[in-house]
């Protein structure tokens, strides 16, 4: 289960790249890094306690494509007593398995989450702390196959159907709020926690101290941190910062 109040820097990877997208719109992926050891050393250095790592070519087509680099990547967290979880493409037991078995703490199960039962199963084959919904979507409803499919599945009747089956946990994405650098919808976050029980991760969008602040005292579990963090408008430092303070929470 996802427990107290994390930052989670993210690195996005396609055909080999380190990238942003805007709205998961593949056709405009800025590149960010050209060294991503590197960045991801400068994300641990500064104190971070998770990478929170996707491989967007998995997450389009099921085939994982940057499995070495995530590997790499995962050594490394290691060395800074710090851990990884990964998204893309997860849709298998064998591939749950694959990535643990490299050294992953936790499996971001998007497209495949649209199955409770193949969570349920998941949960009890590796555990709840090992596997969590990725929960992204526009306007409510669920978006799949690296955001390209979009379905007609309410995020919230999904999730609370995944806390029945035993999920502890989520990463939740407004889609159109992503690599904008707009703010994210801790609205939508929180409606999601508070009718399903999940601990949810707000993702897409986390812009400014502020959006820490507010996503804490929402009483998420934590934000992904992207775009921010490469355009310089937030950093490692002051984000953790950040998720230190002591907030009131809301009434």
């Amino acid at each position: 289960m996802l427990s107290n109040f994390d930052v989670f820097p993210a690195l996005d990877f396609l055909d080999g790249y380190c990238v942003r997208l805007s709205q998961g719109n593949f056709s405009e992926g800025q590149r960010v890094s050209s060294n991503s050891l590197h960045t991801a050393e400068q994300f641990l250095g500064a104190g971070a306690r998770w990478l929170h790592i996707v491989d967007l070519n998995a997450a389009r087509t099921g085939v994982p494509y940057h499995e070495a680099q995530i590997a790499e990547l995962v050594k490394t967290a290691a060395t800074f007593g710090a851990r990884v979880q990964v998204g893309g493409g997860v849709r298998s037991l064998e591939r749950i398995g694959q990535w643990l078995k490299l050294g992953v703490a936790r499996c971001i199960v998007g497209t495949a989450a649209l199955e409770p039962d193949f969570m349920a199963e998941a949960v009890r084959e590796f555990g709840a702390d090992a596997v969590v919904a990725g929960l992204d979507g526009r306007d409510g409803r669920f978006s799949a196959m690296g955001w390209e499919e979009q379905t007609t599945v309410s995020l919230v009747d999904l999730a609370v159907r995944l806390a029945a089956v035993g999920v502890t946990g989520a990463i939740v994405t407004d889609v159109r709020r992503d690599g904008m650098e707009a703010g994210a919808n801790l609205d939508l976050a929180a409606q999601l926690q508070q009718a399903s029980g999940l601990a949810v991760v707000a993702s897409g969008g986390v812009t400014t101290v502020a959006d820490i602040r507010a996503a804490k005292a929402a009483q998420l579990a934590g934000v992904v941190v992207g775009k921010a963090l490469y355009s310089g408008r937030l950093t490692v430092n002051t984000a953790l910062a950040a998720a230190l303070e002591e907030v009131a929470p809301p009434c």
